[in-house]
């Protein structure tokens, strides 16, 4: 770990951590010794446990940085690395911006601090007025995780937009990334697609204005036919509420197309989106080569099937190391039978003992070969089902209403993820050991069926 009063790079002596951040990186308080003024000093470890996009990401924070040039973004300075024996036996890379002093807005939601709606107006204003500067620049800089935590409100009073760890600046209307960024709740269904556009900041904006009205995160709130329902929590204009509805419309044609149409909405009246015929045409991601999920799609019902982890993950293994496996199952399994034959008649106790062991390895090995979950929603029952199916076996059924759903949405644990959906009793979670591209695929087909059927 660094330590306060630590030099960096012989010009940066750290001060204080910022915020909670994830393993492998540090946020920084510390001084730039040259010009003796406050800076922020962002850390990436380069450690063997993490990915070469997490590196990628970060290097383009930086680049694009260079180019900014806005009052409430915070100006970049400095980018380095350090080398391992300066970095605690890892190499390290730095990214040095101006200090803002002052709050996030999600330290001041989770001190209890409502904001008013004149102040969500006015906060509104500011960040698109940002939005705008970046999303006219050729080519356009998405920011593509706007939350309360990256947006600070200064002493100044200003509202200022910080990390940009997930920005993209290309074109975004040719090609697909199957880098999943953002966060669940703000990020819009074309976002885990892989295909974000100036509108998807617009969505993010929208949630978090919500967030900043009722208190509540929107991955938290109930949705709708994919929205977001924040109105019986709120007493604002009807315009305002229109307006935020409009912005996190899960459609992407139905949202305004430009932060300035936006801004201009919000400012002087309502409108409907111009031109929506010039909007982009999103394309839809195909199932990833080599998947094994099942998914039969009708209007009235979807099927999913999704294997075993252990069946998915033997298909990325090659054909010497499957027999191997093969191999070496069996021969715990018949060293196991043959110590059972050979105490039964003189050692009952131990016969026993090893006959209780056999059984539990074929059911570990039954459930991580064998198990696979069954996924039904039915929309004449109005209902959901998730089972657990070993043969002929079914067990562990849930059973909900289609209408208790409020979201669905993806949650990852570093390179594994899955499909949770939350409901008014708990929290599913499909396909525990799923890929990255093929769980941005499943949440697409699922969400897509519930929303647009």
């Amino acid at each position: 770990m660094f330590n306060p009063d630590q030099r960096l790079n012989e010009r940066y002596q750290l001060q204080q951590k910022l915020g909670r951040t994830a393993a492998g990186r540090q946020t920084w308080l510390a001084t730039d010794l040259q010009s003796n003024e406050p800076v922020t000093v962002k850390l990436l470890a380069f450690s063997p446990e993490m990915e070469w996009d997490e590196l990628k990401l970060f290097e383009r924070e930086a680049q694009v940085l260079q180019a900014l040039n806005h009052p409430r973004i915070p100006r970049y300075r400095d980018y380095f690395s350090l080398d391992r024996e300066t970095g605690l036996n890892l190499p390290w890379f730095g990214l040095v911006q101006d200090y803002i002093p002052g709050f996030s807005l999600q330290e001041l939601v989770d001190k209890n601090k409502r904001f008013s709606e004149e102040q969500v107006r006015a906060m509104a204003i500011q960040i698109l007025d940002i939005l705008i500067y970046l999303h006219e620049l050729s080519p356009p800089v998405l920011h593509r995780d706007i939350k309360p935590s990256n947006l600070i409100l200064g002493e100044d009073k200003q509202v200022y937009l910080v990390d940009f760890g997930a920005v993209q600046a290309q074109a975004a209307v040719t090609g697909v990334t199957f880098t999943v960024v953002g966060t669940s709740g703000y990020a819009p269904l074309e976002q885990f697609w892989g295909r974000a556009v100036a509108a998807s900041d617009l969505y993010a904006l929208g949630a978090t204005l919500i967030h900043l009205l009722t208190g509540t995160a929107p991955a938290d709130l109930p949705q709708k036919e994919g929205r977001i329902q924040f109105r019986d929590r709120v007493s604002l204009d009807s315009h305002l509420i229109r307006w935020i509805e409009q912005m996190t419309e899960i459609t992407l044609e139905k949202r305004f197309s430009t932060a300035q149409q936006a801004l201009e909405t919000l400012e002087f009246g309502w409108t409907q989106p111009a031109n929506p015929a010039f909007r982009p045409e999103m394309s839809r991601m195909a199932q990833p080569s080599g998947s094994l999920i099942k998914l039969h799609k009708y209007p009235e019902r979807l099927e999913i099937t999704i294997p075993a982890p252990g069946i998915r993950k033997l298909t990325q293994f090659g054909l010497l190391d499957f027999l191997l496996l093969l191999y070496l199952s069996l021969a715990v399994l018949i060293g196991l039978v043959a110590g059972i034959l050979s105490f039964l008649s003189t050692h009952l106790n131990y016969a026993l003992l090893l006959s209780g062991l056999l059984i539990l390895l074929l059911s570990l090995l039954g459930k991580f070969l064998g198990e696979r979950t069954l996924v039904i929603f039915d929309r004449h029952h109005n209902c959901f089902e998730i089972q657990r199916q070993t043969g002929f076996l079914n067990y562990g059924k849930q059973r909900q209403k289609l209408t208790d759903i409020w979201s669905v949405f993806l949650n990852n644990r570093g390179t594994v993820y899955e499909v949770r959906i939350r409901s008014q009793a708990r929290i599913h979670r499909l396909g525990g050991a799923l890929g990255e591209n093929e769980s941005a695929w499943l949440l697409q087909e699922i969400q897509d069926w519930l929303s647009f059927n």
